[in-house]
């Protein structure tokens, strides 16, 4: 796999593709999300799972129990998963200087360019921004086909 064949998700996505209320946010995460399940090229990090759980329980207009998000997570392991280290938090506080992000932001950006991914999709960072060699592309304003 090449690395235009990986796409990080940012948590926003996730939780808009499992929250109805949000709208056309939730239909266009949730198509985003099914070619990525299709494909086999989603990846995701510890954090985005761990933010991911939380506002799957507090956040959303339909708070999911605790079994239903554990299995929800269970899903996701299917993906690749980039597991947050130590050199990962350094290698974020680099990022988070250099482009003047917070430190969240920095940790995610470190993940999709641990992972080899040439696009990150989120809401939170600006779209169209290059962060090395990793692309922000904000799928709720225009869908973005993975193909």
């Amino acid at each position: 796999m090449s690395m235009a064949d990986k796409y990080f998700v940012d948590t926003n996505i996730l939780l808009y593709a499992h929250d109805p209320s949000t709208g056309l946010k939730h239909k266009r995460s949730r198509a985003l999300l099914e070619q990525l399940w299709d494909s086999g090229r989603g990846v995701v990090s510890t954090q985005v799972l761990q933010e991911l759980c939380i506002n799957l329980r507090r956040k959303i207009a339909r708070q999911l129990p605790v079994e239903e998000v554990r299995q929800l997570i269970q899903d996701y392991l299917t993906w690749e998963v980039v597991t947050n280290t130590p050199e990962s938090v350094l290698r974020a506080l680099e990022i988070e200087v250099r482009y003047k992000t917070s430190f969240w932001d920095a940790l995610i950006l470190q993940a999709a360019e641990q992972s080899g991914a040439a696009i990150l999709y989120s809401e939170d960072l600006a779209a169209g921004q290059k962060y090395g060699e990793v692309r922000v592309v904000n799928p709720l304003v225009t869908p973005t086909p993975t193909s």
